[in-house]
């Protein structure tokens, strides 16, 4: 099980190479409720690399934050690894950061509207170059907030394995 202080963890180093690097993040998130941002503003010196973040919870959330039309957040559908690039893409342009992670799926109790299971999540990163990586998580678990750390921490990880 993930624990907040794993996630913080994780987000100190991504933030400690980005700062050293002189480089910058943004976020979209929609399952983990802004514990990304969280845990990479709670590193002392975040003005130096955190950009911005947005907790994309909804279609105009998304679309309104994000600054995309209404067909660029819904195809392809939330809850899948293409998602998660398109709001990291997003993420990144709109605030004009050097990485952008994405992240959307279903913290649970229950599945999402799409029929995911509870703990099924998808995390994306978008770089510099506009290439990006994603990757899907799979807890098996019903428990929600442990599902949100295990989604921040999925998603960090990806930004280390990016930025590495």
């Amino acid at each position: 099980m993930v624990t907040w202080q794993d996630v913080l963890d994780r987000a100190a180093r991504a933030g400690q190479r980005l700062a050293a690097r002189g480089e910058t993040v943004a976020v979209a998130e929609s399952s983990s409720g802004g514990l990304v941002a969280a845990a990479l503003l709670a590193v002392p010196g975040a003005s130096a690399y955190f950009r911005g973040g947005a907790v994309v919870y909804t279609v105009d959330a998304k679309s309104r934050l994000l600054g995309q039309t209404r067909e660029a957040v819904t195809e392809p559908r939330a809850a899948t690894e293409a998602h998660a690039l398109v709001l990291a893409r997003a993420a990144r342009t709109q605030l004009d950061a050097t990485w952008g992670i994405g992240e959307t799926g279903a913290s649970g109790p229950t599945s999402n509207r799409y029929g995911d299971p509870p703990g099924h999540a998808c995390v994306g990163v978008a770089g510099p170059d506009g290439a990006g990586s994603a990757a899907t998580v799979a807890t098996g678990s019903a428990a929600r907030l442990d599902n949100m750390y295990a989604f921040a921490a999925a998603a960090l990880d990806l930004l280390l394995k990016a930025t590495g």
